[in-house]
């Protein structure tokens, strides 16, 4: 295995991490006002309107999440190196295109998007060429 494969494999868990991360965020600790003050929610009122929208938005993130670490399982057990690559390659590209996608509702969202998509981009160029 190479030392970019090694790297990106590091750089791929980080990026499924902080995705089970934002699921556990939306899906799980939606309706707490320490969650609140991270997506800017004003108040319990404008959280519970969001919550269904946010309910489901964290189970896609938790999905990519097993997508990225289900890819990196096969990855290291070996038997099956292309659908493991295809497996990560496509999960990490789903998780940048998602932060573009969020670059695109506004200012307020840059930094949050590169949070979001830096691990996945870099996990992404790295697993490409690996």
């Amino acid at each position: 295995m190479s030392v970019i494969a090694i790297i990106g494999s590091v750089v791929v868990a980080l990026a499924a991490l902080l995705h089970v991360y934002i699921f556990v965020l939306e899906s799980v600790r939606w309706m707490q006002p320490s969650t609140w003050r991270i997506f800017n929610v004003r108040d319990e009122e404008q959280a519970e309107t969001l919550r269904p929208m946010a309910y489901n938005q964290g189970f896609y993130n938790l999905f990519l999440a097993i997508g990225a670490g289900a890819g990196l399982v096969l990855y290291f057990e070996g038997s099956l190196p292309y659908a493991a690559r295809a497996l990560i390659l496509f999960t990490t590209a789903c998780m940048a295109a998602a932060a573009i996608v969020l670059t695109t509702t506004g200012r307020g969202y840059l930094r949050p998007a590169l949070v979001q998509g830096t691990l996945p981009l870099i996990g992404f160029a790295l697993f490409l060429f690996a």
